[in-house]
């Protein structure tokens, strides 16, 4: 059932919850949202099933949670900050957050922003390289193209890096119309994504002191190794782990079973990970 959190400027979040137990928000990357996107549906199912309550929303500007441009990542963090008081009104509880690729970078600006955070996991966090240039000059060409309304554009200037294969099957399915409707949403994934370059990583998140899981598929794009070890670099406690993925995607039950061997378990220590704090 689509439920509503009400937003800091009156935008209403739509989102649903699949069983119970310690609330876990899933934080979708570009283009995903609740309609569109069945693997991270059955991700929901799984982890549900291991005694969570997975809360999974449509961010704003997709789905059911229609907004006016422009969106930007600081209205993102308060649609969260909504989403989040809705799940733990009249209690001091926190909530675990997983992000998948963009959704990672949101994520970890949820946690440096204070909201009531106690545990982080991200997939594949697509990160430049620290203190460069590129994602700024990417987020201004690619508000250029929103404010010209050409939906087709912008998203295939937002793919441009992205195997050229994946645009290709982009534009010949019937995914299309819906993924150039919501192109204005992408804004927040590219802005989350030039904020990771604005200071030395480490000062940048040094209240993140939760917990996190650094995810990364086995077979690989080429930046996401680098980004991952960013990650657990500048994280003050964070590890990284690989998984049987490939393609910048995720088999949803092994994806489920990680997340709740993380949340129930606790962080691990030993080679190939990281520590501290």
């Amino acid at each position: 059932m689509t439920e509503y959190a009400t937003s800091s400027d009156g935008t209403r979040i739509a989102f649903d919850r699949e069983g119970s137990g310690p609330p876990v928000i899933l934080v979708d990357g570009a283009f995903q949202f609740r309609a569109f996107d069945p693997a991270t549906t059955e991700l929901q199912r799984h982890l549900a099933a291991h005694g969570f309550e997975v809360v999974r929303f449509d961010r704003r500007g997709r789905g059911d949670s229609p907004a006016a441009r422009p969106m930007t990542l600081a209205q993102t963090l308060d649609d969260l900050r909504a989403l989040i008081d809705v799940l733990t009104e009249g209690t001091d509880d926190t909530v675990t957050l997983f992000g998948n690729s963009s959704g990672g970078a949101i994520a970890i600006a949820a946690a440096a922003a204070g909201l009531a955070v106690s545990k982080l996991i991200v997939f594949e966090v697509p990160l430049d390289p620290e203190l460069g240039r590129e994602g700024a000059l990417f987020l201004g060409d690619l508000r250029a193209r929103i404010a010209e309304e050409d939906g087709a554009a912008t998203v295939e200037f937002f793919m441009r890096d992205m195997p050229p294969e994946w645009l290709e099957h982009s534009r010949a399915s019937e995914a299309w119309p819906v993924m150039t409707a919501i192109a204005p949403s992408l804004e927040p994934d590219a802005e989350a994504l030039a904020w990771t370059q604005t200071a030395p990583r480490a000062e940048l998140w040094a209240d993140v002191t939760q917990p996190v899981l650094v995810l990364v598929g086995r077979q690989t794009l080429d930046v996401m190794g680098p980004a991952a070890d960013s990650l657990v670099a500048t994280l003050a406690n964070a590890e990284r782990r690989e998984l049987e993925a490939s393609d910048h995607a995720w088999d949803p039950r092994e994806l489920a079973l990680t997340i709740a061997g993380f949340l129930v378990d606790g962080p691990v220590t030993g080679a190939g990970a990281r520590q501290s704090g």
